[in-house]
């Protein structure tokens, strides 16, 4: 026997309830009328044409009600189709037997079959609602005639149980027309619900997968909601009275003042930025504040990452072009240089050429060096006992006059980066330091510190100069490509340097150090962190 469970247009919880409310309403009904039959309180109104019958027939009609509700209950209210329909099949001969031993229509009786009728309508499909509003109108018509038959009812009984049987149909109608129309608007309410918590998931989803971090901030300013990427970037920062909550707030002043001011820049300790872009979020009462955080660095980085991507596939497709006159140029200068006729000023002339030629020679490799640059290959290296051996290297091919001091830590020291890349980053800091040093106290020098962070338990190289240092101006600005204050650079050393760092997972930053000097410092991963 197929099982009862609603169709959609009927949600399952709303049929259970209506199941049990009728169920209830069954004993209910049946007690009732045999309370009524046996204390005399109708004056002889029920039953009272066949009183035995009707007694019988109550006493029955309440045990069956009460044997089926409690085998409602212990199955949860869950049912079939045909014990639903064999359970509104007893209530009519039940019923129409009552009526017969109560004289028929009279006794009011008949107006109870409305309440059956209507509880199969929102119980069964249509068909068998339907079906069961045409077996009680016949019922209770054929019941009519027996006793107009048997003399027992009169001809006005025929026209009462023809009304009733025309308003069982429209009863039974109107409840299937009232029920359809409630269910479909349930139907799609619970649709239109589901959809709305399918958007919302996604939506929670979306907002907590993306990179740019997302905090909501009620009318008090406090934090009500956060996803991953703003925990990552704040640090967990964002406490009332901390220096990120305050800057914050005083970034929001100043966008309410004048929302055209978006996406202002808040630094923190440590060297990072934050670039902060507000939006307002309607609601009923009171308005929220959308903070959208970034890392600002990372966009300059991806920034200037496209920028140097299409610089380096430019250069490396004009290279062959650029070259090629390039070193015509360079060495017809040199042979202009040998020539004994040649004049001092003309021999400056060349000599400008070669440098200038050397310079543009030197841009096209090292933007061609950032195009094709290789993954790293980080390994766990003894950072003193690298730098002793790098420095024994760098030595071959430095200046006569040239001077190094190397501070080494008391114990092993390690640190895990690319060795290669490592070489080409210091080499570069190296070359600097000395040129920086010469131009200012004649004397090429540098020192190379490497200890342990006393906080963050990492290694830290320092290159340490005595040259003049970068101006405050030029401090943000040192790393940027093609950024040089000097004559001879080509301005995208430095901003090789601090890429080769960050994809060994270490940083390089400019600093002064305890003697106020010159300094550039390599602050690596833990030793233990896997890349």
């Amino acid at each position: 026997m197929s099982s009862a469970a609603p169709s959609p247009s009927r949600p399952a919880l709303q049929y259970i309830e209506l199941l049990r409310v009728y169920a209830f309403y069954r004993v209910a009904i049946s007690v009732v009328l045999m309370g009524i039959f046996t204390s005399d309180i109708s004056h002889g109104a029920l039953g009272n044409t066949v009183p035995t019958l009707f007694l019988n027939t109550a006493v029955a009609y309440v045990v069956l009600n009460t044997g089926w509700l409690l085998h409602l209950r212990s199955t949860g209210y869950h049912s079939s189709v045909g014990q639903v329909a064999l359970m509104l099949g007893c209530d009519i001969p039940a019923f129409l037997t009552m009526i017969h031993a109560s004289g028929g229509l009279t006794s009011g009786l008949g107006y109870l079959l409305l309440i059956n009728c209507a509880a199969g309508s929102l119980l069964l499909d249509r068909r068998l609602g339907a079906f069961f509003a045409a077996l009680t109108s016949s019922g209770v018509i054929a019941q009519q005639v027996y006793g107009l038959v048997a003399g027992t009812a009169a001809s006005r009984d025929i026209v009462a149980a023809g009304s009733l049987g025309i308003l069982l149909f429209l009863a039974v109608s109107g409840l299937q027309y009232l029920s359809g129309m409630i269910n479909m608007a349930t139907w799609r309410a619970d649709q239109q619900s589901r959809h709305a918590a399918h958007l919302q998931r996604l939506a929670q989803q979306i907002i907590e997968r993306m990179r740019t971090g997302v905090l909501v901030l009620n009318s008090a300013q406090k934090t009500e909601l956060a996803n991953q990427a703003a925990l990552r970037l704040t640090a967990n920062r964002m406490q009332p009275g901390t220096d990120l909550h305050e800057a914050m707030l005083s970034a929001l002043r100043e966008w309410k003042r004048d929302p055209g001011r978006n996406g202002q820049l808040v630094k923190l300790d440590g060297g990072s930025e934050l670039r902060l872009s507000f939006a307002n979020l309607r609601r009923e009462h009171g308005d929220n504040t959308l903070v959208f955080v970034d890392d600002n660095r990372k966009l300059n980085q991806e920034a200037q990452k496209l920028k140097l991507a299409s610089l380096g596939h430019l250069t490396a497709s004009i290279a062959h072009e650029v070259r090629n006159p390039l070193g015509a140029i360079s060495h017809a200068a040199q042979l202009l240089t040998e020539s004994s006729t040649l004049s001092a000023d003309d021999r400056h002339l060349t000599e400008i050429i070669c440098r200038h030629s050397e310079r543009v020679n030197q841009i096209v490799e090292n933007v061609m060096q950032l195009s094709r640059r290789r993954a790293p290959e980080p390994e766990l290296h003894e950072l003193g006992y690298w730098v002793e051996r790098f420095i024994a290297d760098y030595r071959i091919g430095m200046p006569a006059d040239a001077r190094i001091t190397l501070e080494l830590p008391d114990g092993p020291l390690s640190a895990r980066f690319d060795s290669a890349q490592l070489a080409q980053v210091v080499t570069n800091l190296c070359n600097n330091a000395l040129v920086h040093s010469r131009q200012d106290t004649q004397v090429p020098e540098f020192e190379l510190h490497v200890y342990r962070h006393p906080g963050r338990d990492c290694a830290i190289l320092d290159v340490i100069d005595s040259g003049p240092g970068v101006p405050e101006q030029y401090r943000e600005q040192i790393f940027e490509p093609f950024f040089t204050n000097g004559q001879g650079g080509s301005g995208l050393g430095l901003y090789i340097a601090r890429e080769l760092c960050e994809s060994n997972q270490a940083s390089l930053q400019y600093c002064n150090d305890a003697s106020n000097r010159s300094c550039f410092r390599i602050e690596f991963a833990h030793a233990r962190k896997v890349f």
